[in-house]
């Protein structure tokens, strides 16, 4: 392939993603809290998040997908300090660590995927905004345990217009920023993959109606439109779980990401979280489980065909052995559904199907919980599960061995899928 115009930024070329004129095969993680760690004072850990960097990079991680912003709010299951303390007050030195996160990726030739907002509540997000500006509750599903409710509620944000046009300043904010370490502006950094427009958006719960679907799709449209509006060199990406976030409508996932100005799919996989897998009864449970979940990914690559876009397996992950959360307990269950994922992707991508990667869920690295309960408060180290989980749920941390290595050794496999003409 000839190297086009700009060829540092990662574009799509057909169904593949191209840098530098190569075929680029995503083999990343989740890594929300790196712009966290990047901040000079506060929460941040400088020395951390770069030696965290450099063991990605060994293990042939090339790329993170990070949360961008988050909202201050009262829900104890979110994160705090928050990027954005009240429409238009920002966090400086929260945004400078996202800068010298950015900074670093491109001393390594590593990418970001940078999400904008977030349908959970864990960053404060979609129901954030709606307590701004309709004055209703922050509503905290771990507090209520009505989740059917949250997710009705939540949809409503795509359409307030009040928090629309504060939405969009944040985007414009973020993506004209310029870097305060490297004094290159976003919009022309290379180590950026991609903006995405937030974490897993949904319809609304799953009696979401035509008129919420409408919504939906439209505000994903309008939205990344208004982002390549401003940023014409990166791509744009929903953060769509899949099915699982379309109220289980294959319709309306396509029509939500039909859109030009949206450059590929997204899905992610959850097969604990929907109910498929018993952690405590594996060997019961495991067979079911694998043929939902292969059959699930099989769908969204066909559905990738399609609409003839690249897709990327964005969030997977599975708990340790007996449903612990103790860092030391096996990985024995997770190692075996790491390896069944990685298998599926790695034939389908060698078939020229429109795989474009994976993003494994999440990176603890160093951090640890640090409390007996394993619930996160602020001034714990952040791991991969974000504080509306325990945690060690689903963080993979330096020290599990055996997961490293699986990882590792699949992310050379894809690779060298993707050095093949």
């Amino acid at each position: 392939m000839a190297a086009a115009p700009d060829a540092a930024f990662v574009v799509v070329q057909g169904t593949h993603f191209v840098r530098n004129g190569q075929r680029y095969y995503v083999a990343g993680t989740n890594l929300w809290y790196g712009g966290y760690l990047g901040a000079p004072s506060g929460v941040g850990q400088r020395a951390r998040l770069v030696k965290e960097l450099d063991r990605l990079q060994a293990l042939g991680i090339n790329n993170v997908r990070v949360l961008a912003v988050s909202e201050k709010t009262d829900m104890k299951s979110a994160v705090s300090p928050a990027t954005t303390s009240a429409p238009g007050q920002y966090d400086e030195e929260l945004l400078k660590g996202l800068d010298f996160l950015l900074a670093e990726l491109g001393k390594r030739d590593m990418t970001a995927v940078l999400y904008l907002n977030n349908f959970w509540q864990w960053s404060g997000g979609m129901t954030q905004y709606l307590n701004w500006f309709t004055g209703s509750a922050a509503h905290d599903p771990n507090v209520s345990k009505d989740y059917e409710r949250f997710m009705a509620e939540n949809a409503r944000f795509y359409g307030n217009a009040n928090a629309q046009s504060e939405y969009r300043r944040v985007i414009a904010r973020i993506v004209k920023r310029v870097n305060s370490v490297t004094g290159k502006a976003y919009r022309d950094d290379p180590a950026l993959m991609a903006w995405q427009l937030a974490n897993e958006p949904r319809p609304g719960n799953a009696k979401a109606g035509k008129e919420q679907k409408a919504a939906y799709v439209r505000w994903i449209a309008e939205t990344a439109g208004y982002i390549r509006s401003l940023d014409g060199k990166h791509m744009v990406s929903s953060g769509s779980e899949g099915l699982a976030g379309s109220a289980e409508d294959g319709q309306l996932y396509l029509d939500a990401h039909r859109t030009p100005n949206i450059a590929y799919l997204t899905y992610h996989l959850w097969p604990k979280n929907w109910g498929w897998f018993d952690s405590k009864q594996p060997d019961k449970t495991w067979a079911g489980m694998m043929d939902k979940s292969l059959r699930y990914l099989n769908v969204h690559v066909d559905y990738a065909k399609t609409l003839g876009k690249p897709i990327v397996l964005e969030e997977f992950g599975m708990d340790r052995d007996g449903a612990s959360f103790d860092i030391a307990a096996p990985t024995t269950v997770r190692d075996r559904f790491y390896g069944e994922v990685f298998k599926l992707v790695q034939q389908r991508a060698a078939a020229g199907d429109p795989i474009a990667g994976w993003n494994f869920w999440a990176w603890g690295g160093a951090g640890r919980a640090a409390n007996a309960d394993y619930w996160w408060k602020p001034g714990n180290d952040f791991v991969g599960d974000p504080p509306q989980e325990e945690q060690g749920l689903y963080s993979v941390f330096d020290s599990d061995a055996s997961t490293l290595k699986l990882i590792q050794a699949s992310a050379q496999r894809l690779r060298a899928i993707g050095g093949k003409p």
